[in-house]
């Protein structure tokens, strides 16, 4: 199983969508988890609304990438940022040999009044498009070429292709 980490600055909002995602879409191939440099209180209501809505549930809480680089954390193999923020950040060491790459998205937190709903929505649609793609990847291979695919997908914009569940690039 693949261990992956997601990180964002609050861990509300991207990294939680992207944590819950990756352990529905990935079926027990991958085990995610998410963090953030300074994390909120809690997730978003809006992420969690939107998850409960899609039938999708776990233990979301936000958390610090501390938790995820003591000395007994699980090894990670993967660790991807989806804020700017975060990916300008000195991360910490994570124990593991891990694997970098920044999907950027925008806030959908950031946006007040009506269109926070549709704002949460393109970043889920988003991340749904790259953990799909992530999930093409033969994620045991380590190395240059696996850091490039992913750096790939982290240029996706889109949804997913409704006919082939790919993911497209708009």
């Amino acid at each position: 199983m693949i261990r992956i980490l997601f990180l964002c600055t609050g861990n509300s909002a991207r990294s939680i969508l992207a944590e819950a995602l990756a352990n529905h879409l990935g079926e027990g191939r991958l085990l995610a988890f998410s963090a953030g440099s300074f994390p909120k209180a809690e997730p978003h209501p809006m992420a969690l609304k939107l998850l409960a809505e899609r039938a999708i549930t776990g233990d979301f809480r936000s958390k610090s990438w501390d938790e995820f680089a003591a000395a007994d954390a699980p090894p990670l193999d993967i660790v991807i940022t989806v804020c700017d923020n975060a990916a300008g950040e000195i991360c910490p060491i994570f124990p593991g040999r891990a694997i970098k790459a920044h999907w950027g998205i925008p806030d959908p937190a950031a946006v007040d009044g009506d269109g926070q709903r549709a704002a949460f929505e393109t970043a889920f649609d988003q991340m749904q498009a790259r953990i799909a793609a992530l999930l093409e990847l033969d994620l045991a291979s380590d190395g240059q070429p696996l850091q490039r695919q992913l750096r790939e997908i982290g240029r996706f914009e889109g949804a997913t292709d409704g006919a082939t569940g790919a993911a497209a690039d708009r």
